[in-house]
């Protein structure tokens, strides 16, 4: 595993600029130790000299001075780095969580679908958390180490040559160590990774399916099942907290080795007189804060691995995703089988030339399609047939070879330009007026008018809970279809897209949601719809048949 990664770098400013004030701070902080192992000395020496001679030196305050003056230093260069990487850490963090949901919304549902939405979860919400160890302890240590390992090489070599060529020999031991012990890490903390997202998986299926567990009666099942796998993450982490134990065991046995061999050669140089008392005070106190950094980055990169194994998660993932644009792109050679196909045009119809979904299953269409301002198109079929993939490649979030001309003004993205209500409707935790607005300052007559023509008379500042729990299946459809009609009137979108609007609705309320899709057609949108409603397919001016086998039949003036 490397010990940086330099996607990282290149994916975050705040990053590279986090690692360049590390530097900077660990110059001073280095700079501040040796001017404390000189203090100390020269303090020493002078003090040894007033008990000789029965005086003390000038020299003596002005060597206390330079001591205590040191100390400070290195107390705010300290501190400064510490704050600098808690400062980095959140920053990075919410860098990377919009990177990835900006790319995730970009590449749309079914780029979503291949991937694990509890592993997806648990990689952007605890794992990434882990990125303040890496941050906060880990990337400065390094940095560090960098800078203070040879500085601090040349300032003893310079007091004495001797002890600096036995720690020059000897420091190269610990990097074998922490080499040989990030190799057994990496395959265990691997392991780690994956047995935490086994778990946010295990946990959120039995969440997401308790419902139906408890109408079979299977729900306590899933307690032994949620247990084996917390014991499994448990016991996993008893062994990285084993292992990393003891390699600091190891990492400090060589330290104090490495450091017992240099106090041995200055202690008997010391008594032949061949090295004076300063020198001797000076590299002896240097000569621990020499394998200071190296040991430390070894216990550090320990505690930093979840944040590394998250974020090289992150990194996979968004290269994964550029390999697979590249590719896409490449080897089109056109513009026609892109997943955003909306052109940069100022246009007044919805306009599809060709248009061919391919699913694993089934291949849609191609099929033909233009529809005029004020026309409702219908996409009828059997369930299955492929309508909400139809409606996926319009909103431009399915890749599909063909082109389509979404109307609006030029320069607007496809989502400025579409209103869209998906068949299963995603309610978050609010009122009903907020839900609709998707804003903390709805428009309340607004809101009102857009329940009224989906046919639902709740109380707008009645509170829903998370996935629409408190409304029946049929008032959440109700809500979000009141939620499509809100942001068309409000935003003037050209262009709706309304995947099975009223399936769950019953006769009165169907009539009153297709009342206000012709009211929006009326008003100069194209509406599309899928539905294999009767009263739908009668209201419609286009109707396009999608049988099951893929085939597609545009016919027009279907509209009873």
């Amino acid at each position: 595993m490397k010990p940086l990664d330099p996607r990282l770098l290149r994916l975050s400013r705040t990053a590279r600029g986090f690692i360049v004030a590390a530097a900077g701070t660990g110059v001073l902080r280095t700079l501040a130790t040796i001017a404390i192992a000189w203090g100390i000395a020269a303090a020493v020496t002078l003090g040894v000299d007033a008990v000789r001679d029965g005086r003390v030196p000038a020299a003596f305050g002005q060597a206390l001075a330079l001591l205590g003056g040191a100390f400070v230093l290195r107390a705010v260069a300290a501190w400064a780095t510490d704050d600098l990487a808690a400062r980095a850490a959140a920053k990075v963090k919410s860098e990377m969580r919009t990177t990835v949901l900006a790319r995730a919304a970009e590449r749309g549902p079914s780029w979503l679908a291949g991937r694990s939405s509890a592993g997806f979860a648990t990689t952007l919400g605890p794992g990434l958390d882990a990125l303040d160890a890496y941050f906060g302890r880990y990337l400065p240590q390094l940095a560090l180490t960098a800078i203070a390992t040879p500085m601090l090489l040349v300032a003893i070599g310079l007091g004495d040559l001797t002890s600096g060529l036995i720690i020059l020999f000897a420091l190269p031991v610990i990097p074998v160590f922490m080499i040989l012990i990030g190799l057994a890490t990496q395959s265990l903390q691997r392991k780690q990774s994956d047995a935490l997202a086994k778990l946010g998986a295990a946990f959120t299926e039995a969440v997401e399916g308790l419902a139906t567990l408890k109408v079979f009666g299977r729900a306590r099942r899933q307690v032994g099942r949620i247990a084996a796998v917390t014991d499994e993450y448990r016991r996993g982490t008893i062994g990285v907290l084993r292992l990393s134990f003891m390699s600091g065991f190891a990492l400090e046995l060589a330290a104090s080795l490495s450091v017992a061999l240099v106090a041995v050669s200055i202690g008997i140089r010391l008594v032949d007189g061949s090295l004076g008392l300063g020198a001797a005070m000076f590299v002896l106190v240097l000569a621990p804060e020499a394998f200071a950094p190296v040991r430390q980055v070894g216990a550090d990169f320990h505690a930093a691995q979840d944040g590394v194994e998250a974020s090289a998660a992150v990194l996979d993932v968004l290269a994964d995703d550029e390999a697979a644009s590249s590719s896409a792109t490449g080897s089109s050679g056109t513009d026609t089988d892109t997943a955003a196909p909306a052109t940069a045009v100022d246009v007044r119809g919805l306009d599809v030339r060709g248009l061919t979904v391919r699913r694993p299953d089934v291949v849609i269409g191609p099929f033909d399609l233009h529809a005029e301002p004020g026309t409702v198109v219908v996409l009828a079929g059997p369930s299955g047939s492929g309508k909400s993939s139809i409606i996926a490649a319009l909103r431009g979030v399915l890749p599909h070879d063909g082109v389509v001309t979404v109307p609006g003004p030029a320069g607007a993205s496809v989502a400025e330009r579409t209103t869209w209500a998906d068949q299963r409707p995603r309610l978050v935790r609010g009122t009903i007026a907020e839900n609709v607005a998707l804003s903390a300052t709805p428009d309340d007559a607004d809101v009102r008018t857009a329940l009224g023509d989906a046919g639902l008379g709740l109380d707008p500042g009645l509170p829903v809970g998370a996935g629409g729990s408190g409304l029946s299946g049929g008032q959440a459809q109700r809500v979000a279809v009141a939620r499509a009609l809100y942001r068309a009137r409000r935003e003037q979108t050209p262009l709706v897209l309304l995947d099975e609007p009223t399936s769950a609705l019953d006769a009165e309320a169907e009539a009153r949601v297709i009342a206000a899709v012709r009211g929006l057609a009326a008003d100069g949108a194209v509406v599309v719809v899928a539905s294999h409603r009767p009263a739908v397919v009668a209201a419609a001016d286009v109707r396009v048949d999608v049988r099951a086998g893929g085939s597609v039949t545009v016919r027009r003036g279907v509209r009873a």
